[in-house]
């Protein structure tokens, strides 16, 4: 018989600013494909707003865990 050893699990913490930045450019890819957006400045403005809004998100979210 064998026995299994038992690990302990990997906790990987959440990477907030991956995981928001991906989730905008999916979405800003969407909106430029669909032709919602169709000024460049527009898309950019909103893409640099995104990128500031994920980056804050982050460094929130790294002070809540004291790293």
């Amino acid at each position: 018989m064998r026995r299994e050893v038992e690990r302990p699990r990997r906790v990987h913490r959440t990477d907030w600013m991956a995981l928001l930045s991906g989730v905008l450019f999916i979405v800003l890819g969407i909106l430029t494909v669909t032709r919602t957006i169709r000024d460049p400045l527009i898309l950019v403005g909103v893409m640099v707003l995104g990128l500031a809004f994920a980056g804050l998100v982050a460094i929130v979210a790294r002070v809540v865990r004291g790293k």
